[in-house]
């Protein structure tokens, strides 16, 4: 991970030990919205991962989809319909 990604990492990875126990285990999408940051970052740098990872999250509403979404270009998404 590229020291850029590393430090946009912080903050989820603060969200998941901190918030995420007392927000609860309902996420729309399959891996969870901070696991696909978390692997977007590791998988694709600071700027591309960081960009995969806000519209993922801005997709995780009342009013969009769900349903098993795993990050593009890793070896998970070879079972994704297209």
């Amino acid at each position: 991970m590229t020291p850029a990604a590393y430090l946009l990492s912080l903050p989820i990875r603060a969200y998941r030990l901190v918030l995420s126990p007392w927000v609860g285990w309902s996420c729309r999408y399959q891996p969870t919205c901070s696991a696909y940051a978390l692997e977007a970052l590791q998988t694709h740098g600071a700027i591309k991962g960081g960009w995969m990872a806000a519209k993922r999250i801005a997709r995780c509403n009342p009013w969009g989809s769900c349903g098993y979404d795993p990050v593009p270009g890793t070896d998970c998404d070879h079972n994704r319909p297209d």
